[in-house]
């Protein structure tokens, strides 16, 4: 083979374009799952109940989650990538240590998403503690924030400074604020979401009794003000962590083109991998 086959080829790639290209994308993708959810789902464009059921963005088994749990994957892949990359530089031991715990958490939540683990042993909880006689009547909403919320607090909290002091632009670091914020709004959304619709914090039921409703939605939706808030609740919800997500992957991918700046890569012809693995004979 000659040296001119060998000679490896750069292969360039303008990453804050690819970057700000994907966010347009997802952005774009994501207010258009909440207008198919509005229109065909909950307007009833259509009265096939499986049609409605894919566009609902309410419900797990949809295309926006799926759209949400692919998206977050990739963001965990590059920072897998971003961990290798930053890995294999000298005197970087701790940073690489912090890119590796933001890829396993981010990981964990693309998985969370797909098998709902949060959901089910929030519920799997509540069912022992119901069994052993033990009321948990005094937190009001979802029983899994009481489990996983100081956890992911903790890891979120360590995601802000990790990144803060990584990303030194000040454009960047408002994306990556913005991001979190949309995380702490989707939460809080979740926290009234699971609320029962007579306690008094249930922000729906009070906006559904104050402004009388009922008739304007049981017109529109054919449902009550209460369920129909809670519903686009729910959508506003699932657009807002969407969101965050492609913001924090929009930051990974240009940080990836920082710390891989002269990463090569080489790939071998399939005659010259067997070759290079033949055992050699004396």
């Amino acid at each position: 083979m000659s040296e001119e086959t060998n000679r490896p080829v750069p292969l360039t790639f303008d990453a804050h374009r690819i970057a700000r290209n994907l966010l347009i994308f997802c952005a774009t993708a994501i207010i258009l799952f909440v207008i198919l959810d509005y229109q065909i789902n909950y307007s009833r464009w259509t009265e096939i109940g499986a049609l409605r059921r894919m566009f609902n963005t309410a419900r797990e088994d949809g295309l926006a989650s799926w759209f949400g749990i692919t998206q977050t994957l990739l963001a965990a892949l590059t920072l897998w990538l971003i961990h290798l990359a930053v890995k294999h530089r000298p005197g970087t031991r701790w940073k690489a240590l912090g890119w590796l715990i933001l890829a396993l958490f981010f990981t964990y939540l693309a998985v969370d998403d797909g098998a709902q683990i949060h959901e089910r042993l929030g519920s799997t909880f509540k069912a022992i503690q119901r069994d052993r006689g033990v009321s948990l009547d005094f937190f009001p909403s979802y029983t899994w924030q009481l489990l996983f919320v100081p956890v992911f607090a903790a890891l979120v909290l360590f995601t802000l400074v990790f990144l803060w002091r990584e990303l030194r632009t000040r454009n960047a670091r408002l994306v990556l604020l913005l991001a979190i914020s949309c995380w702490g709004a989707a939460l809080v959304l979740d926290f009234f979401e699971g609320l029962d619709p007579r306690h008094p914090w249930n922000l729906y039921g009070f906006l559904a009794g104050h402004f009388q409703l009922d008739a304007w939605t049981y017109e529109q939706f054919g449902r009550s003000a209460y369920k129909a808030l809670r519903h686009f609740s729910k959508s506003f919800e699932e657009a807002l962590e969407m969101l965050g997500m492609s913001l924090l992957w929009f930051l990974f991918i240009r940080h990836l083109a920082v710390a891989a700046a002269n990463l090569q890569v080489r790939f071998l012809p399939g005659r010259a991998r067997a070759a290079a693995d033949e055992p050699r004979l004396a």
